[in-house]
């Protein structure tokens, strides 16, 4: 990972949102299986939200498999083996938007942007997204962390196992586990890396609705702690968390550890669970956004972009902030 930003001038940029340019592309994804369900229907415009984002300036695109599990993929009527072939798929298409990417930069045939900008060439890491026990689930429990007493520490090494080996082996360069709502799936995480002697490096991020603790009310401190603890996790931060909660998380999260610490927020609207919609009143503006890049900087963090309601936008304005800073 200190190779990787070094690559980058310091600093790297995540991608934004990628369930809701799908849906800005016409995807319909009320479906228990959300942005994954277009490894079915429509994988060509995940492949097109990965490339818009490379060309805002990503450094890193995030796969389509946040809610793409075996289990999910067999409730849908798939054999496992079909099922296993779309997680793959995910990580696939991902690699296909960045060798476009090269491509294009290789032969100097870049498209120039809507606001009239020419994209520059940069390194690019391919993440395979890991979400939580709760994004399966499809109940908004992501987003509470509360699992119920039934769950175990085994119950969740049971659930996400086979996902995990199968994105190890995808041709990703890192494993993304994402919106991690309690210390438990933390832990669950972590030993499941060693117990697979997984050979690709991890990140941890979290979420948090308070910006002291992670959204099942366990200290965020704690959480960050067992990733650290865990020698193939190389980054450590927050997702899907209001902006305005980032630059205190980074500050405890650097108490605990010495490893890059991560950041890509939502854009502070509010997930109504029950009716499956972002509740868009709530949130921030673009520049509101970016205006916090900064701050997050300067408190520790070297890997920056956005989540949910987030877009190309805010991604180009993060980097533009970045390399301005940088140089």
């Amino acid at each position: 990972m200190e190779d990787f930003l070094k690559q980058c001038g310091g600093y790297a940029v995540i991608d934004g949102g990628l369930a809701t340019e799908l849906e800005s592309h016409g995807a319909d994804l009320n479906d228990p299986l959300w942005s994954a369900k277009c490894l079915l229907s429509s994988p060509h415009l995940i492949r097109r939200v990965h490339l818009d984002y490379l060309e805002a300036g990503a450094n890193v695109i995030i796969s389509a498999s946040y809610q793409a599990t075996p289990q999910g993929f067999e409730a849908k009527g798939m054999s496992r083996e079909e099922g296993e072939a779309l997680l793959k798929r995910s990580v696939e298409i991902a690699c296909e938007a960045r060798n476009i990417y090269n491509d294009r930069a290789a032969k100097g045939s870049w498209d120039v942007t809507k606001d009239g900008n020419v994209p520059e060439h940069h390194p690019v890491f391919v993440a395979a997204s890991v979400g939580s026990y709760g994004a399966y689930l499809a109940d908004g429990s992501e987003y509470s962390g509360i699992y119920g007493d039934k769950v175990t520490l085994k119950t969740l090494k049971d659930f996400h196992r086979r996902r995990v080996q199968l994105l190890a082996e995808s041709g990703a360069d890192l494993i993304a586990f994402e919106t991690t709502p309690n210390k438990l799936e933390a832990k669950a995480y972590a030993e499941l890396l060693e117990e697979e002697n997984i050979k690709i490096p991890a990140w941890f991020s979290f979420n948090s609705k308070d910006g002291t603790n992670v959204v099942s009310g366990d200290s965020i401190a704690e959480c960050a702690s067992i990733a650290d603890s865990c020698k193939q996790v190389v980054a450590i931060g927050i997702n899907c968390t209001p902006p305005r909660f980032i630059h205190g998380l980074i500050q405890s999260i650097k108490k605990v550890t010495t490893k890059p610490i991560l950041v890509y927020p939502n854009s502070g609207e509010m997930y109504d669970a029950e009716r499956k919609e972002w509740v868009p009143t709530t949130g921030v503006a673009d520049e509101d956004f970016v205006s916090y890049v900064s701050k997050w900087r300067d408190a520790g963090a070297s890997l920056i972009g956005g989540c949910c309601r987030t877009t190309p936008k805010t991604i180009r304005a993060i980097s533009k902030t970045l390399k301005k800073e940088s140089a």
